[in-house]
């Protein structure tokens, strides 16, 4: 291979497939760019973000106190402003003067709990992205932001808010190496996805729990609430397990297939304070629908949990499944239109494996469609800022330095719009306004990150043979070291991938 070559190979494996080079990165992959990518999947799975590791259910328990505290501030001041109403006896001003501290009093504990669940998700996303910003695994951390995306919950709910972090360390970074269909259903019966798409309130029509409820009988803890609320079947889960984690849009399932799996789902929930589990998965016997399920023209006998394990087993082994899921990664590594080649061998590495994940980003790095030098894909706004810090050799050291720069780009932190997570298509982040912003926090940055470091030798290492000789020139003759490096990062090059 000529010279030239390799070193837009080593570009690319650090560029391409990682987040973004660090100083001196490109230059150790050049060797071997493959084997660089190759060394990075390990079947333990991803690194975990450094930090104090709260488990979803206790995430889950600090919302329960978060949620009574403030019921507690409702019903006194309630009581207040009660107790504060003219009377023939008290006069009106001295009645509200009092009225005053025990409204004070009443919000320090809601205040206080509100901060700390604040201070957790800050402090999850701070972690994630310190960790993009500094691993020596690019890839391997590339490749788990890609499932969390595909397996999307968002903080758009408040409750769920409290677990994404957890939900990423607990059911997507151990299995991203692993079988698909075990990180399916890590990712499906997670307290987090539950919760996100309302399968805590499904429940089956002819359950014992819908009977007793329509005879009056009361029922214990969670489950009455979930009754009260929707008495019913709830399909979210249902619905988006199928649209968007496996066989995709057009897999050949049916509204039909739909419903029967959300009535094959029901019993699925969270623990309660009554259950001893509180925050946890657990599966609830009576409030799952009776009976066999017929989904994509198979007969599914099994009761219970089982039912629901057997359809999701075999929705990850359907050919459709393959065939959209290796689709999404192909877009997401290469380009927004992958060639045909490229899908067919992800595909074809990922049914010969029975799903293997690891054999698949094997595939991956092996396809040569994935190394053309032309970049196609255009950063999202977290992209950006992580290969931003990578290419100064910095990490971010608060929320504060990350969350008002991407949700003025449209990427609020764990805040993804829908099911569907967010977009990775250039023109959903290519607006002219969105480029602006990208330059106004590139130059903010850049006054920070660069200090007497020489942006031309910082431009050699993030891009390698990327780095064009118009963007190098154009470099070289900045007024200032901060304008040289802002150029490098709103130059083409960097700009995508």
């Amino acid at each position: 291979m000529a010279l030239a070559d390799q070193d837009m190979r080593a570009a690319i494996a650090v560029t391409r497939f990682g987040l973004g080079a660090k100083p001196g990165e490109i230059a150790q992959a050049r060797s071997d760019p493959q084997g660089f990518l190759r060394a990075q999947i390990r079947r333990q799975g991803a690194d975990q973000p450094a930090g104090e590791a709260m488990t979803s259910a206790q995430r889950m328990a600090e919302f329960r106190e978060y949620r009574r505290e403030r019921k507690d501030e409702r019903v006194e001041k309630a009581q207040a402003v009660q107790a504060a109403a003219p009377t023939s006896s008290a006069p009106t001003s001295s009645a509200t003067m009092d009225a005053g501290p025990a409204k004070r009093e009443v919000r320090d504990p809601v205040k206080a709990v509100g901060n700390m669940l604040r201070k957790d998700i800050s402090g999850d996303f701070t972690a994630r992205t310190q960790l993009a910003a500094t691993t020596d695994a690019g890839f391997r951390e590339r490749w788990t932001l890609f499932w969390a995306n595909h397996f999307t919950v968002s903080a758009t709910k408040a409750i769920t808010g409290t677990v994404v972090g957890p939900f990423e360390a607990e059911a997507i970074r151990p299995n991203v190496f692993g079988r698909f269909e075990d990180l399916l259903g890590a990712a499906e019966s997670h307290p987090a996805m539950l919760t996100y798409l309302d399968q805590i309130q499904s429940i089956g029509p002819d359950s014992q729990a819908a009977m007793a409820q329509r005879r009056g009988g009361r029922l214990g803890g969670q489950l009455q609430k979930a009754v009260q609320r929707t008495p019913g079947l709830n399909e979210n889960l249902a619905r988006e397990i199928m649209e968007l984690h496996t066989v995709g849009v057009g897999g050949g399932y049916t509204q039909g297939d739909v419903t029967e799996f959300a009535r094959a789902m029901t019993g699925l929930s969270i623990g309660g304070e009554r259950d001893g589990v509180y925050g946890q998965a657990v599966f609830r016997e009576a409030a799952h629908e009776p009976g066999g399920r017929t989904v994509m023209g198979v007969r599914y006998d099994q009761s219970g949990k089982a039912q629901t394990n057997a359809i999701l087993t075999d929705l990850a082994a359907k050919p459709q499944t393959a065939r959209f899921v290796c689709g999404k990664i192909a877009r997401h590594f290469v380009a927004d239109e992958p060639s045909p080649a490229l899908v067919a061998r992800l595909e074809a590495a990922w049914r010969s494996s029975h799903g293997d994940l690891a054999r698949v980003a094997e595939a991956l790095i092996a396809a040569p469609e994935a190394w053309d030098p032309t970049p196609a894909k255009f950063k999202t706004p977290y992209e950006f800022i992580v290969s931003s810090y990578r290419a100064a050799g910095a990490q971010p050291q608060d929320i504060r330095q990350l969350a008002p720069t991407l949700t003025a780009l449209g990427q609020k932190p764990f805040s993804a719009p829908s099911p569907k997570g967010w977009p990775e298509d250039a023109q959903s982040w290519a607006a002219p306004d969105a480029i602006v912003k990208r330059m106004q926090f590139a130059q903010a940055f850049s006054a920070s990150a660069v200090r007497d470091r020489d942006p031309k030798a910082l431009a050699a290492d993030a891009l390698g043979e990327r780095l064009s000789p118009d963007t190098a020139k154009a470099i070289a003759r900045a007024e200032s070291r901060p304008e040289g490096f802002a150029l490098l990062l709103m130059s083409p090059e960097f700009q995508r991938r």
